[in-house]
């Protein structure tokens, strides 16, 4: 039996569960967060610059790796600000994607075009290769297998998602097979070089400058953007900064280097809405819960279905019950 916490108790919970922690360079040292609707202190305005689209893109271009970005930002951040239990931001909620944003990596993709990045020759050729074969009916989608889809592709999953907010971790949630990414914000760095090996999610690591969140993101494995979206390689690194826009809007300016993929760096704007309904609960779900979901790639290029159970067969026994 699956038990749900409400968003609100569930924040409190793990606010409550990292404070038990031991060890000074860890969110031990933080005391549990508020209850749900409790009064905290408004943030103080960060130093990061307001920019255009266009000159998030440029600053993108400006710094070689994603590292030098996340610096950079740093830098104008002053070096960021801890947060505290009475001035967190307040992202509490069911948020997701918008629906007319599409199966698309960047939401202002112009209909007809194949990509907004800028890709090397053997990637742009992977790409327009992918994109044919699927006019022609063959698809292969890697998380077919019911895998998680990893970042960057974590960020256009058309799914349920929670942000849990606390002084020394932010949790960035998708309900797709309980899919999380921890944000460390207690002045940690990445692991070094020697212990470091791709994963689904990555190692990721901020700073807080005002009410916005930057994340740099390394350690990834090798994947696609999306369905007839680009590949990227286990090269890939982001740099994000999220920020709620308003009452019911969280946004990520999102920067991706990726250097035998991408020609220059990729900028992209993801969006997410809270929903309305306030008794909406994120359940852990999988697709290998149902046994018609299981699927292999066939020699070919296309998925098919792997003891598929809704035969003929099975139509006419059920029509005899």
């Amino acid at each position: 039996m699956t038990r749900t916490v409400p968003a609100g108790a569930a924040w409190v919970a793990c606010a409550a569960l990292l404070a038990s922690c031991s060890g000074s360079t860890s969110p031990a040292g933080t005391a549990p967060a508020p209850a749900a609707g409790s009064r905290t202190l408004p943030r103080a305005a960060g130093s990061i610059p307001e920019r255009t689209k266009e000159q998030l893109a440029e600053l993108g271009r400006q710094h070689k790796t994603a590292q030098a970005l996340y610096e950079a930002l740093k830098a104008e951040a002053k070096g960021g600000q801890p947060l505290s239990v009475a001035a967190m931001p307040d992202w509490s909620g069911v948020y997701s994607r918008p629906a007319d944003k599409g199966f698309t990596f960047d939401p202002d993709h112009p209909p007809g075009a194949l990509t907004t990045a800028k890709l090397t020759p053997e990637y742009q050729a992977r790409l327009e290769k992918r994109v044919e074969e699927v006019k022609r009916g063959i698809e292969w989608d890697p998380i077919s297998t019911c895998a998680p889809p990893g970042h960057p592709r974590w960020l256009t999953e058309p799914f349920l998602r929670e942000f849990i907010v606390t002084p020394g971790q932010t949790w960035l949630i998708n309900e797709m097979v309980n899919d999380v990414r921890r944000v460390y914000t207690d002045g940690r760095a990445h692991p070094p070089e020697d212990d470091r090996y791709p994963l689904y999610n990555g190692d990721s690591i901020g700073f807080w400058d005002g009410d916005k969140l930057v994340v740099h993101t390394n350690q990834l494995m090798a994947g696609i953007y999306q369905r007839r979206n680009p590949d990227y390689t286990e090269q890939v690194e982001t740099v994000e900064i999220w920020r709620k826009a308003d009452d019911k809007t969280l946004t990520a300016d999102v920067w991706v280097y990726d250097p035998p993929a991408l020609a220059e760096p990729w900028h992209v704007k993801q969006v997410y809405v809270k929903l309305s309904d306030p008794d909406l609960r994120i359940r852990y779900w999988n697709c290998a819960e149902n046994q018609n979901n299981a699927v292999f790639q066939t020699g070919d290029g296309t998925t098919q279905f792997n003891n598929f159970t809704f035969t003929a067969q099975d139509d006419a026994q059920r029509g005899q019950r």
